[in-house]
Parts: structure tokens; sequence; C-alpha cells
């Protein structure tokens, strides 16, 4: 029997001055809410509410920790009020920004401001069910991550990294901007301190070095979350992740694939941020910058008859695994 969720705040519940008018999304780390200031102006406020480890009843307003998770609780209660501090230090277009942060009801709250349009997950899926070589043009895939590239060079600069870059943590505004939301910080502790088996990172965009304790973390992590990110957007599905890739990596012919339909170069920049072996991978954004800034460079190689026959004899495992990760991962079309 599956546990039951924690309840969220219920509208009309006031916390630090702002008032909740609904729950915009839950997941297993936290809860966020639309919720207006003195001023009647909208924010998105996010509660640490780990599932795994605090329930709530409806109408109340403390987490219930049991006795035996407390250190954990509090070490996570720790990092999340770490990151909004550290969050409200940087200013930039591409990443969330966060207003304020505090303490009440035995829990941490995030204010930021609140983003309108949709994620690049969605804009994924609807490409996607189009059937076009090209799910994104590559003008678009290099327009929008060079955007976001600018973003993470300065979360990089402030010592931190994000640890859960995906689709659905990349959020384009109705005004075109592209913005990195949910910082993955109290989720990374509370992998390593933890006992827990199940999962804190998202199959298909995680680099190995997030499924074993006590690996070396730095740029070249978020780096391979941004690969994994770029392929999403040429293919419309996540890559392998990395415990399949150890197995037998498939990456280079999923790749393959490409060739003709995105330049060399774009498939070369996919390829060594996925790099297995950290690194090998561009170990700054500043590097990986310079590499996908190279617009004058593009050549294009056609697949020849001899490969394509090749990865013909892929294309059942690709085609099944399409069918499986479609649902799970990348979701629904958006309505």
């Amino acid at each position: 029997m599956s546990k039951v969720k924690p309840a969220p705040l219920e509208p009309g519940t006031r916390i630090g001055g702002y008032k909740v008018v609904r729950k915009v999304s839950a997941g297993g780390f936290g809860v966020v809410y639309l919720a207006v200031d003195a001023e009647g102006q909208q924010v998105a406020v996010k509660e640490f509410l780990p599932s795994s480890l605090a329930t709530r009843s409806p109408g109340e307003l403390l987490p219930k920790v049991a006795p035996d998770k407390q250190s954990l609780y509090r070490l996570g209660l720790k990092s999340f009020f770490e990151e909004g501090r550290a969050l409200a230090q940087i200013s930039h277009p591409s990443v969330v920004s966060v207003l304020n942060f505090f303490r009440e009801n035995e829990t941490v709250y995030m204010v930021m401001n609140y983003l309108e349009g949709a994620t690049l997950q969605d804009f994924i899926v609807t490409a996607r069910d189009r059937k076009r070589p090209k799910v994104f043009r590559e003008s678009t895939i290099r327009s929008l991550f060079d955007e976001i590239l600018r973003g993470l060079r300065i979360v990089h600069q402030h010592k931190m990294l994000h640890l859960d870059i995906k689709p659905a943590n990349i959020f384009i505004t109705d005004d075109d901007r592209a913005v990195m939301i949910d910082f993955g910080a109290a989720r990374e502790v509370l992998s390593k301190e933890s006992t827990f088996t199940r999962p804190m990172y998202t199959p298909g965009f995680a680099p190995p070095e997030l499924y074993r304790r006590g690996s070396a973390m730095g740029p070249w992590t978020d780096i391979y979350s941004i690969g994994a990110c770029i392929f999403a957007c040429m293919q419309g599905f996540p890559p392998n992740d990395a415990p399949q890739r150890q197995e037998k990596d498939r990456l280079a012919s999923a790749l393959a694939r490409y060739r003709g339909v995105y330049s060399d170069g774009l498939l070369r920049v996919v390829e060594w941020c996925m790099a297995l072996d950290p690194l090998a991978r561009p170990q700054s954004v500043f590097a990986l910058q310079k590499e996908l800034g190279r617009e004058t460079e593009r050549v294009y190689t056609k697949l020849s008859m001899s490969d394509r026959v090749r990865l013909q004899l892929d294309s059942f495992v690709s085609d099944t695994r399409k069918s499986v990760m479609g649902g799970s991962v990348m979701g629904s079309r958006p309505k």
C-alpha cells in the first residue's frame, strides 16, 4: 500500500504575510502554491514538505515527522533554507527569482516570482506529436540553451549547482524567457544522508555520479543534464538513463540517426556533454558556451546506406522504449 501524500495548505491559508490561492504543483520534496502578497501581487510559494519524511492531514498547518526521521528532516530543512538564501543573491532572467524565504509552521517557505507559460517538457511533447523529422529546429535549440547557459554560468559562479536540470524544470514564459526552476540542493543532501532506495534524480537526465554516494559533483554534473535536455529536444524523448548506458551505451547510435538533420557540431556537443566519465565532459559552462556558439562551422553529414541498415537493427529497441517512456517521464500533451 502506497504512503498517503501530505495534504497541501488549503486556499485562504495565511503564511508569512502571504495568502494561499491554490496549489500549483507537488513533488516528492515540496508543494508549490499560487499566493498573493499584502499588495495583491501574485507570487509562487514553495513549501518544504518531503513526502518520504513528513505527513500532514487536511486543514492542518504543521507537518508531522516521526522521531526517527527528525534529524534527516532538519538536515533537508537547513539545506532548503540555505538554497533560498543563495538563490536570493542571484539576479538573472534565466534563474528563478527568490523574493523571500522564511521559517514558519516548523518548515521553510521560499517565495518566488510567479511565472506564466509552460515548461520545456510541455513544448517537447506537443512538438514531437507532429511527427516531423525535427522536434525543434537547430536554431531554436541553440538559442534556447545559450540563454539557459548564461543563467547556469551565474549559478556556478555563486558556488551552487542545480542538480536537477530537465525539461520539466526549464520554464518558458509567455514573454519568451527560458527560466531554470526547482533547484535540487535539499534533494541532494537527503539522498546522501538517507537510506531510502527511492530515486531522488530523474532517469535519463541524471549523470552517473548522482547514482553513486560520495561521487564528486561539479559544473560537469549539470552539464550532463544540459546535454540530455538537448537530446530530448531532438528526439522528443529522454535518452537512456546512466545505469543502462554503463551496461550498453547506445548514445552514439541514437545520435547517428540525426546526422544530416542536425549539424555535426551540435551532435558532438551532446555527446561531449553526456560522456559517462565526468572528466571527459566540458568542465565549465564557459567551455560549453564556446562550443555551442560555433554557428559559422555547421556541417551536415548525411547517413550512408550501410549506416541506415545498421541503425535499423536498433529501431525496435528504440520504438519499444518510446512507448514506455512517453507517458511517464515526458508527460502528456498540454491542454
